[in-house]
């Protein structure tokens, strides 16, 4: 018996695990992401008539386009069921304006057969269009779905279309201007451009800091003969020990060897931990980052997997987290009174607060939306073991035990703080030198921490990623049992050496975490913007930091110059919150095109005259051509700087630049110069076949250069 409902969702994954949860009544079908969109090869949107979209189906979509419109004649109902955000709004929109030109095709056609029986052409009218959201693919929350079916979203709809049509007239505005000026193939974004310049302003910060010599003295003391503490210098007198050369850290050091200590002060409480909120995109990013090594793409890739279903034995697929693309903290009450309950039971009573745990959202989250947490909590993940990969069950584990922590008691810990003061005693009132004496009281000061744990509380579950911290540790372990005027031996003194250290680069987690911060992108945005940069060789992967490329900083500076407001940090995090403003009908898509479009489009126009031909611009080099024997000059191309004969086009010749590091082959003799293939960089000889020597990154890259590929997993 034919189904007589059609639900389409965007994956073969997705599908398989809905057509299981709703039976034979239903057809599933997978309309692999947008089947229309504007065309690649021009522009597309009429900015004469308010920005009207030209919308084509896709070329390599079109046999699955038809298919679907073929799956949908006949059906009673269709439920468009793509992903609960924007983009699958729109991508509904789309297969619905799909079924609308088949139902109009399919009329004309019958129109010309005037021995068609009537009530045909009234039935394919009269099928019904809904749509449905899943945030998790279970079956309670397909069927519910299923049996309180809505419309379209248009307001969604016109907010992706808005941001759509921006980032093409960017895109096709800019991406020809730098073809131009520096080389083919290379292209700009809205949002892609301010993550490179945020990458490209750290490094500058980086290059021109000047670091700062400081010194820090340790001293190692004891009460009568109880084991070793250590205690640093904190103050001395009433200031702060700033102790900045080798010669003042010595003097220091040896007066503090000589003078008594006791102890002037201890505080002891306890200091409870709070446990953080279940994951949203951005949070999952930048732990999974830290803690699994984890690119964004690579997190998004595999979280997919967890959320579209996968095979766990005889249950068939079965959905495994929620949907993984949302900035809301929010929890469904069932979930909480699921987790609650296996709280109690795995951990005990203690363990449970008192009322489950709500946690504050961000101003622009999407309150519909939950956190990205487990379809069922339940579901521990070492029983999945045995059926998930090893990426996706460390990150299926990663999201379980960070969403059960969320709810569970306070860690609570013993938290010791000890003054010591290093100096002569007070001397007895009226003594001869009783101001010297008490100026000297307490000359030097010193802290001692400590923390010991009371009560694990979340942390039975989880512990956060060590995060990124220059200067001291937080205190760890317990200190002796001390009280307020306590004498001290001090057993040793060691001062140390540091030097203030520049900004850090930028990793995937905390790129995640500025874009974010400053506003820029949203959830579905982070990963392909990361993935976007590094592919157009704008950055480098560097032992898991990004380095802008040569190419990276030139694009960001010839575009800084002459598109300001496009590399804005502020104006682009303004132009999110006017796309969210679409999405709550609080303003109109055009308008917000079209205030975008016109300062724009005269900046493109004088960017044509004015901006600097970088293509253009030859540097005269030592280097001779092998073919012709004239001269070779540095030139910039698509992925940087390359060299070329000086008597192009006559003399084609062209070839990387050296890198200025011998090849480490005995008797070759060559340089190592950067080569790329299938998107990978990597060092080669330049006597390449004759000698196949390669690297994945340079022993000693000249002038702190970026050191070529580290193996990413984008």
């Amino acid at each position: 018996v034919m189904a007589k409902k059609l639900v389409v969702v965007e994956s073969p994954a997705k599908a398989k695990t809905i057509h299981k949860i709703l039976g034979p009544e239903f057809d599933v079908t997978a309309s692999m992401g947008h089947l229309r969109d504007l065309p690649a090869s021009r522009l597309g949107v009429d900015v004469e008539h308010d920005f009207a979209p030209h919308y084509i189906v896709i070329q390599k979509r079109r046999k699955i386009a038809k298919q679907f419109q073929e799956e949908a004649r006949g059906k009673e109902a269709v439920y468009l069921a793509p992903d609960p955000d924007r983009e699958g709004e729109a991508i509904s929109w789309h297969l619905e304006q799909l079924l609308r030109d088949d139902e109009a095709a399919q009329a004309k056609k019958a129109a010309k057969k005037p021995s068609q029986p009537k009530g045909k052409l009234a039935q394919r009218g009269g099928r019904k269009i809904y749509r449905v959201t899943f945030h998790e693919i279970t079956p309670a929350a397909v069927k519910a779905a299923v049996q309180h079916p809505g419309a379209i979203d248009l307001k969604k709809v016109d907010a992706q279309q808005a941001r759509r049509i921006l980032d093409r007239l960017v895109g096709y505005s800019l991406s020809p201007l730098l073809w131009k000026k520096v080389g083919r193939g290379l292209s700009a974004g809205r949002v892609q451009s301010v993550a490179l310049r945020l990458i490209v302003d750290r490094e500058k910060a980086i290059e021109a800091f000047v670091p700062q010599e400081y010194w820090t003295i340790e001293a190692e003391l004891k009460k009568g003969s109880g084991p070793l503490f250590k205690a640093q210098l904190d103050k001395i007198g009433d200031q702060p020990a700033e102790v900045k050369t080798q010669a003042d850290a010595e003097r220091i050091a040896a007066e503090l060897r000589r003078q008594p200590c006791a102890v002037a002060s201890v505080e002891d409480k306890e200091q409870k931990r709070y446990p953080k909120p279940p994951f949203t995109t951005s949070t999952l990013q930048q732990e999974a980052f830290n803690k699994l090594g984890f690119s964004s793409a690579r997190t998004m890739r595999i979280a997919q997997q967890l959320y579209e279903g996968l095979e766990v034995g005889e249950a068939g697929p079965a959905g495994l987290i929620t949907y993984m693309r949302t900035d809301a903290v929010r929890v469904a009450a069932e979930a909480l009174t699921a987790v609650r309950s296996l709280i109690a039971k795995r951990f005990g009573t203690p363990s449970l607060p008192d009322a489950p745990r709500a946690y504050k959202a961000k101003k622009s989250a999407q309150e519909a939306h939950e956190a990205i947490r487990p379809t069922s909590a339940a579901r521990v993940p070492d029983s999945l073991q045995p059926f998930l990969t090893e990426e996706q069950l460390k990150l299926y584990q990663l999201i379980w035990q960070r969403f059960v922590a969320s709810q569970m008691a306070d860690a609570v810990d013993r938290v010791v703080a000890v003054q010591i003061h290093a100096g002569l005693p007070a001397a007895p009132k009226g003594q001869v030198d009783a101001p010297h004496r008490a100026a000297q009281a307490g000359r030097f000061r010193l802290k001692a921490n400590g923390r010991t744990p009371l009560f694990a509380g979340w942390t039975q579950v989880y512990e956060e990623a060590e995060p990124e911290r220059d200067g001291e540790r937080p205190p760890e372990g317990a200190l002796p049992p001390l009280a307020k005027g306590d004498k001290l031996t001090l057993v040793g003194v060691a001062p140390s050496q540091h030097f203030t250290k520049p900004p850090r680069r930028f990793t995937d987690a905390s790129l995640v975490k500025a874009l974010e911060e400053e506003g820029i992108g949203r959830p579905s945005t982070y990963a392909p913007t990361i993935q976007t940069i590094v592919s157009r060789d704008y950055v480098r992967r560097t032992g898991g930091s990004f380095v802008p490329t040569q190419l990276g900083r030139i694009v960001t500076e010839m575009l800084i110059e002459h598109f300001p407001e496009v590399m804005d940090v502020k104006f682009t995090a303004e132009m999110e919150e006017e796309l969210d403003r679409v999405e709550e009908g609080a303003l109109e898509w055009v308008s917000v095109v079209r205030h975008f479009y016109t300062p724009f489009s005269s900046r493109v126009s004088a960017a044509q005259e004015k901006m600097r031909e970088v293509k253009r611009e030859v540097i005269p080099t030592e280097h001779v051509c092998e073919r012709c024997g004239k001269p070779m000059v540095i030139k910039w191309g698509r992925f940087g700087q390359f060299l070329s004969c000086s008597d192009y086009p006559t003399c084609k010749n062209a070839r990387p630049v050296p890198t200025g590091v011998a090849c480490p082959q005995p008797g070759c003799g060559g340089d190592l110069v950067e080569r790329r293939a299938r998107g990978r960089h990597f060092y080669g000889c330049s006597k390449y076949p004759a000698c196949r020597y390669t690297a994945r990154r340079l022993e000693q890259p000249p002038g702190g250069a970026a050191a070529g590929s580290n193996g990413s997993d984008e």
